[in-house]
């Protein structure tokens, strides 16, 4: 009996020592093999309980959602067609992704929400995403719209009076949102990451299935 007890014990000290080596490489680093998290340039946000959806009209007043878009990577990005340094290179270095993107291009939509409905009307939004990119999607709500979505995407926007007192600029979140296939928020890019960093969180995105 003493001698069945030591083999069994053996046995299961042998199991337990080959599951463990099974999860160590040559070097016993852990297995590589084994499910390892997925690593973005930009802030993970995988799981976050906010930046949900839209629900706005583009130029021709249709009512766009992020529903309407799965099987696609979207990236949103809340801006005003005056804004003079962050917006335009944000949405430029957008559409220079979609070009590196060559085949899967059109896996990737631009969504530009105005902060500023009281000056950016439709048809200039329209002309102003178009501008960069024929694909790219102007959404413009009205004030009240406006600062409710913004609120619910955490985004900080407020009037600032022009030095002169003639007209005014508006401080803004800098950075941009990004959704995966599913319709889920999963990225926050951070103003100046840079295209290629860009590029490379969306492909990320695209090879999930």
């Amino acid at each position: 009996m003493s001698s069945r007890i030591t083999w069994l014990r053996r046995t299961a000290m042998g199991l337990a020592l080959t599951s463990i080596l099974g999860l160590l490489a040559c070097d016993g680093s852990w297995n590589p093999m084994q499910p390892k998290a997925v690593q973005f340039n930009a802030i993970d946000l995988t799981g976050a309980s906010y930046a949900k959806d839209f629900s706005l009209p583009d130029a021709t007043g249709r009512i766009r959602t992020m529903a309407e878009f799965k099987g696609k990577v979207v990236f949103v990005f809340f801006g005003f067609t005056q804004c003079p340094d962050v917006c335009p290179t944000t949405m430029a270095e957008l559409a220079q992704v979609r070009k590196q993107l060559g085949p899967q291009a059109d896996l990737l939509q631009g969504v530009f929400i105005t902060l500023d409905p009281e000056r950016d009307s439709s048809s200039m939004l329209r002309d102003y995403v178009q501008g960069m990119d024929p694909s790219f999607l102007g959404l413009r709500g009205s004030p009240e719209q406006t600062a409710e979505l913004a609120k619910s995407f955490k985004i900080f926007y407020q009037k600032v009076p022009s030095p002169s007192g003639e007209g005014y600029t508006i401080d803004h979140t800098a950075g941009a949102y990004v959704f995966d296939k599913q319709g889920q928020v999963r990225l926050f890019v951070r103003y100046g990451q840079g295209a290629d960093k860009l590029l490379a969180d969306i492909k990320t995105l695209l090879a999930e299935r």
